[in-house]
């Protein structure tokens, strides 16, 4: 099973970007979904997350901006983040908790998109 992200790249202050993540290979079930992201510096940190339910929460700093939905058809997830501002500069990296066909349950990491918000 692998998580592919893309949708990254480099923005203004105020603008908007969408980033897109999709599981591949031996998927039996896929529960929650999300984003994470981690500044230079610092801790990996919770952005958003999704349940196969599609139920949302978010953390307190991106509420009201950005937006996490889902595609259960297509295993996918996105983040719609809008009004960005410098301090959303990360390597952005969805996951996913899996039950795989054969090889039990576990959470999956996909392998991270820069975005930078910069005038």
């Amino acid at each position: 099973v692998q998580l592919q992200a893309c949708g990254g790249g480099l923005v203004q202050p105020g603008g908007s970007l969408r980033l897109s993540c999709a599981g591949r290979g031996s998927i039996y079930h896929v529960y929650d979904m999300g984003w994470y992201r981690q500044a230079p510096g610092k801790q990996r940190e919770l952005v958003a997350v999704i349940s196969s339910g599609g139920s949302e929460n978010y953390a307190d700093g991106v509420k009201g901006r950005f937006t996490v939905s889902r595609d259960n058809a297509w295993n996918r997830v996105f983040l719609q983040m809008n009004n960005l501002n410098p301090e959303d500069t990360a390597v952005y990296y969805c996951w996913a908790d899996i039950m795989t066909n054969g090889e039990g349950r576990s959470s999956f990491w996909g392998q991270g998109t820069q975005v930078t918000v910069s005038s």
